[in-house]
Parts: C-alpha cells; structure tokens; sequence
C-alpha cells in the first residue's frame, strides 16, 4: 500500500542550509514585516517632502512680508506691488494648511494601511499556514487508519488469536516485526486478545509489553465496541507506557474470524503510531523564516482545546486563551489581533479540513509577536 509516510515525517534542514539563510538579510524578517517597512519608507519620504514644503512656505511668508515693508516705504507708487505681496502672504497661508492637512491624513491613512498588512495579510498568511499543517497532519493519519485495518486481516494475526500457540504467537510477533521494519513511523505493533491481554507485539526486544491487560485502555476499548471489521478506533495523543511513555496516538481494529469484517471478534490490534515524530516535523516546517519563528508559537489543539503539540516547550502555567478564541474556533480559518502578556500578537487558526473519509477535528494555532 502506497503511503505518505516518508515525505510527511522530513528531516529538520540541515546546519549548513540554516547557516545560509542565517546570512541572507532577507531571512531576518518576514514578507509582511518586508510591506510594513516599505510603507513606512514610503511615509518618511512624504513627511520628509512635506517639511520641504513648509520650509518653502515659511521663506515665502518671510518674502511677502519684507516685499510688504518695502511697498510701504515707496508710498502710493507701491501700492500695487503691496496688493501683491498681500496676495502672497494669503497664498502662503493657504500653503501651510494645505501642508498640515497633508500631513495629517497621510500620518493617518500610514496608521491604517500598516494595521490593515499587519492584521489582513499576516493573520491571513498565518491561517494559510495552520491549516496546511492540518491537512498534511490529516493526509498522513488517513493512512494509519488504512493499515490498521488492512494489518487486522492478516492471517498470521487472525491465526494467533484463533488459534493461540507458541508457534502462532511467535509467527505473529515475526510478521509484525516485518511490518515495523517497513513503516518506521510506528513504534510498535501489539495484539490483544478479547480480554484485552497483549499476547503479541512486533518488537519484544525492545518493548515489553505482552501480558499486560489493557481492557480499560481507551484504543481496545472503542475498538471492542465496533460493528465491524471496516471500522477503526482511535486514541488521541498521549504518553504510552507501552512503548516506554514516548508521545503516541494509537489506532486500533478488530481482528475477526478467518479476517472477514463481518464475523465474530477474536482480538484486538493496536498500531502505535509515533506521534512526536509527526507533529515535530510538521511544528519545524520552513513555511516561517528563522526569525519568524522565534517569535511563533504553533500548537497543534483537540476539539476540547487540550494542547496536543508545540512548537517549544510550554510553562506550566500556559493557558490558551479560549474565550477569546471562541469565535475563531467555530470558523474553518481565520485570525484576530490582540495582547498576549503585554505584546501586540496575531493569533491564527485553521480547523482540521479531512481527507478522503477521514478528519481529527483538530485546529492548529499560530500566536505571532507583532513587532
């Protein structure tokens, strides 16, 4: 079965990659910052040409007047280059609140052309970002839910929990250990039997899980609860003793009599999915530059808003802000403006779009410090 496995879970780029764009000054800030610094050129130019004008203006002023003073001396044979030098006192007035009116709604329509970037084309670009995470994350997951229901029919499996031996057991454990060895994204395979004991798992070596029960764990117990072989269970992010209490998201199946879908339920198999692994690579994707990172934080959330992974590492006392958040989750992508411990930040959020018959209803979020 084709997978999207490979591509999804990509190594971090190299040091030597991240050392060039260290280099490049164009890495050090991001395309909106780029906007927002050539508006305020642009502002500096107008403000600049504007105190021209002024300067202008005021020797105008200096002008007429001196040319006033001058008509004045020369009596009635002045009088008309006095109108004149009237005429351009007054025009000169006029100049100057021409100039200040300028001033002032250029400073003005500045103000609201960068909010408007700051807010409209980051919040946006952010949202863009979190929801293809979210589909890369759903497309990858799509296919463990293809295998574990695929793996369930297998008949070295069926055989084990049908039929359980030595040489079953061991059969199943070898071919789960084949398994293993060609999707590396998962940790580890077990298989239950209808009481929820671990009978098999596809590296004993390393993980020492059979015999264990696990009946109350939540991936057995929904699997249990299936009406058939079609259907799959789930578990969402957690820390499994299984494999050594690494983060994990386990999907489960049934495995039924001689591996129809639809005949009695002989046991239960759960494939241990490394979910560290996934969300790491997805957190650390180049979609953000390196200094645009630093001041994001990416989580990826479930429907009740538990935090699933991060981009580092929280305190213990974060809390998202899920009022304020409240709206925005209902939406399928979008962004609001706010303050997050004193900083200006600009929280995007995307919810989980599916894939073919599959969604985890997942949002993930991007807070950003607006410089």
């Amino acid at each position: 079965m084709a997978t999207l496995t490979a591509p999804a879970i990509s190594k971090s780029p190299s040091k030597s990659s991240t050392q060039t764009k260290s280099k490049d000054d164009s890495a050090a800030v991001g395309p909106t910052d780029v906007v927002v610094r050539i508006v305020e050129q642009l502002a500096g130019a107008m403000h600049t040409a504007i105190n021209e004008i002024r300067e202008i203006n005021e020797n105008a002023k200096l002008l007429s007047l001196n040319a006033r003073i001058e008509a004045a001396r020369a009596g009635s044979s002045g009088a008309a280059f006095g109108v004149v030098a009237q005429e351009m006192q007054a025009l000169s007035t006029k100049t100057a609140s021409v100039a200040d009116d300028m001033a002032n709604k250029t400073q003005e329509s500045i103000s609201n052309l960068i909010t408007v970037i700051g807010g409209n084309v980051r919040g946006s670009r952010l949202a863009d970002i979190a929801l293809n995470s979210l589909d890369l994350i759903d497309r990858n997951l799509y296919e463990r839910t293809c295998d574990v229901r695929w793996w369930a029919t297998d008949s070295s499996l069926v055989d084990a929990v049908q039929n359980p031996s030595d040489a079953s057991v061991a059969h199943a454990s070898k071919r789960m250990g084949v398994i293993l060895n060609a999707y590396t994204v998962y940790l580890d395979l077990v298989l239950c039997d209808t009481s929820g004991r671990i009978i098999a798992n596809g590296r004993p070596n390393q993980f020492h899980c059979v015999g264990k029960n696990e009946s109350k764990s939540t991936w057995f117990s929904r699997a249990m609860a299936t009406r058939s072989g079609n259907d799959f269970a789930f578990q969402s992010a957690h820390k499994s003793a299984l494999v050594s209490d690494q983060s994990v998201l386990i999907y489960s199946a049934t495995v039924r009599r001689n591996g129809e879908a639809d005949e009695p339920v002989q046991g239960v198999l759960g494939v241990i999915f490394n979910w560290e692994a996934l969300s790491s690579a997805v957190l650390s994707n180049d979609s953000l530059n390196p200094a645009e990172s630093q001041r994001t934080l990416r989580l990826i959330i479930d429907s009740d808003a538990n935090v699933l992974a991060s981009s580092r590492p929280l305190p213990h006392d974060f809390k998202l802000p899920t009022q304020k958040l409240e709206g925005l989750l209902k939406e399928s992508k979008g962004y609001i403006l706010d303050e997050m411990d004193n900083k200006k930040v600009c929280i995007a959020c995307a919810k989980s779009p599916g894939f073919e018959t599959y969604a985890t209803g997942w949002h993930a979020i991007l807070i950003q410090e607006i410089e």
